[in-house]
């Protein structure tokens, strides 16, 4: 049941309503999650960081490559939300979610945004040596921290248990 009351524009005060319109000016729409945030404006801001650390890892990493780990991440944290989101980006690129060969670097991203969730404190050292292959110390800290970004909005979808959106509902798994 969800625990917290998503904020519908007639409900914002002037505050929350630029936050709302900044949101449907860059992405064209605002989600329930974002909608859930519009309760804390600076909880909402500080989540949002999300985009310009997402920005900088596409950078060194391109969008098969960051949709692949955020989406690891957020199947092993069992965040509905979060992983049809990003199986919805994978199936509009034409891959099949359910059906991923990853190989490579993809693998390598699959595999360490997994280990971010179910093993932070035991991630195998011959995972860090395959990034180390790949990435620099600064890339690699970027890419954890966006890895810990991606982890706290799987947090608050589940723990105030947001309610899918319903241009999700298509790509959501067993649909």
């Amino acid at each position: 049941m969800q625990q917290i009351r998503i904020l519908e524009y007639d409900m914002c005060d002037s505050e929350r309503k630029e936050l709302y319109d900044g949101q449907i000016k860059q992405h064209g729409r605002i989600t329930n999650m974002k909608k859930t945030l519009l309760n804390s404006p600076l909880a909402f801001k500080v989540l949002m960081e999300w985009y310009p650390l997402r920005d900088e890892v596409n950078k060194f990493v391109d969008n098969l490559g960051v949709n692949t780990f955020c989406y690891g991440i957020s199947a092993e944290n069992d965040c509905i939300i979060c992983s049809t989101f990003f199986r919805r980006l994978l199936i509009d690129t034409g891959y099949n979610p359910d059906k991923l060969e990853l190989t490579g670097i993809n693998k390598l991203l699959w595999d360490y945004g997994r280990a971010l969730v179910s093993k932070p404190r035991d991630i195998p050292q011959d995972l860090f040596n395959e990034l180390k292959k790949h990435y620099d110390e600064e890339q690699i800290v970027l890419l954890t921290a966006f890895g810990g970004m991606m982890i706290a909005t799987n947090l608050i979808n589940n723990a105030l248990d947001v309610p899918l959106d319903s241009y999700l509902t298509n790509y959501a798994k067993n649909n």
